[in-house]
């Protein structure tokens, strides 16, 4: 039986992360994946799970409880968010998203005598908070009117720092911190922010059921934070969840349609062909199309799943095992230990995906020799696996099938090949700009 190496057991960096507590969106391996490795809480990073602890300890979100309690909120959740049903009955609320998004980008395009939409990813992901709120709450932030409310603009501002600010602080030794207060109290901030925010549209919502209660109507409404009411679950928890919600759903949204749409305007045949499987699915109408009508798009799905192993939100995470030494294959790997996995070399690896560098979602739909299940994790796998990710789904079909209706998605005359960077997500080096022509 063999140990690891003690450079995994001990130094300074390992110390400073595994103090913070990583999480995972899933390892490729089968044993650790049976542990239930979780999803998108590297978004939220190990500096925000102390921050947490250290800020609001009792605002316990699904993503970092743990035992009985982290069984209980991850059923509950689930049955609101995993089922597919319980999902495509948000489909409603964000078709009426989705059209406001089409309007936003007919004005922008529509600015630029060559038809341009500079930096789509800032569109989309005033998009995807649109999106996450309404499902959330019912409330419309007004990210994607033509003037963005202050406090709204204050919260995106927020979540930007945020993740700026988590590199800076996590890259800082502790006795730094003391000498340069300023990231770490910046960070403190934007976090104070983000969930002042959120509990303040999450206390309207709970008012306006109790309204409605006292007027004698009892229909429950479709929003996430009625129905949690309704479960009687405690409000901080609520506080905290939604918090954690209206982030993870933002980045995935605006990175997946930014690289989507970026790969599809430098593929035109490939966007011809999956223009003509929409509008042979869900017609030339102004109506969205439906659930039913998304799941006779193949091509559609093939193009996200291709999108995300070569631009996975995440591009690494890790996890820490606090309570046992566990044995993977013929290591033991002592507790307290972080194990990372860089899913972006998983998911381009040339031995899992011929030509891993190319665009090529009709991989995803012929048939071939069986891959490795856990190539490619962008939701992660087990019982910790992404808990919106149904709705993520829903949300980025929709929104790609309606603008692929309405527009032909060119790349920007003159410009040069964007590349992914890592900070803390995966996100273009510079500014995707797309010509938006009509149909």
């Amino acid at each position: 039986m063999k140990h690891l190496p003690n450079f995994f057991r001990k130094g300074q960096v390992r110390r400073l992360l595994c103090t913070h507590g990583f999480c995972t969106h899933g390892f490729a391996h089968a044993r650790l994946c049976a542990r239930g490795f979780c999803t998108h809480d590297l978004a939220r990073t190990a500096l925000h799970a102390a921050f947490a602890r250290a800020r609001a300890p009792c605002h316990r979100p699904c993503a970092r409880s743990e035992g009985e309690e982290w069984q209980r909120l991850r059923s509950l959740l689930g049955r609101h968010l995993l089922r597919p049903r319980a999902a495509q009955a948000y489909a409603g609320a964000l078709d009426a998203v989705v059209t406001d998004l089409l309007r936003r980008l007919q004005r922008q395009r529509d600015r630029h005598p060559q038809h341009l939409v500079p930096d789509v990813a800032t569109e989309f992901y005033k998009f995807g908070l649109e999106g996450i709120s309404s499902v959330l709450f019912g409330s419309r932030l007004g990210c994607l009117e033509p003037e963005v409310p202050r406090d709204t603009e204050t919260f995106i501002r927020s979540i930007n720092t945020m993740f700026v600010m988590t590199l800076l602080t996590m890259a800082m030794p502790r006795a730094l911190h003391r000498l340069f207060p300023k990231p770490w109290r910046t960070f403190c901030e934007a976090w104070d922010y983000m969930f002042a925010f959120a509990k303040g549209h999450v206390d309207r919502r709970v008012a306006e059921a109790a309204e409605r209660l006292s007027r004698g109507d009892a229909a429950p409404a479709p929003f996430l934070t009625d129905q949690l009411a309704r479960e009687k679950v405690p409000m901080k928890v609520i506080y905290g969840n939604v918090t954690e919600l209206l982030l993870a759903g933002v980045d995935t949204i605006s990175s997946t349609l930014s690289w989507s749409l970026y790969e599809l305007a430098r593929h035109p045949g490939v966007q011809a062909a999956l223009h003509r499987e929409i509008a042979a699915a869900a017609g030339d109408g102004a109506a969205a199309p439906s659930p039913a009508q998304l799941a006779r798009m193949p091509l559609l799905k093939a193009v996200v799943k291709e999108t995300l192993r070569l631009y996975p939100v995440i591009p690494g995470n890790g996890r820490v095992i606090a309570d046992r030494d566990i044995r993977v294959g013929d290591y033991v790997i002592p507790r307290k230990t972080l194990i990372t996995l860089c899913h972006y070399a998983t998911s381009r690896d040339g031995r899992l995906f011929p030509a891993p560098e190319a665009f090529r979602p009709e991989r995803w739909l012929r048939r071939a020799p069986a891959r490795h299940p856990f190539a490619s994790l962008p939701f992660g796998v087990g019982k910790r696996s992404c808990v919106g990710r149904r709705l993520a789904e829903l949300e980025i079909h929709l929104a790609l099938a309606q603008i692929l209706r309405c527009f032909e998605v060119q790349p920007e005359p003159g410009g040069r090949p964007v590349q992914p960077m890592t900070r803390t997500l995966l996100v273009p080096a510079a500014d995707i700009n797309l010509r938006f022509l009509s149909r």
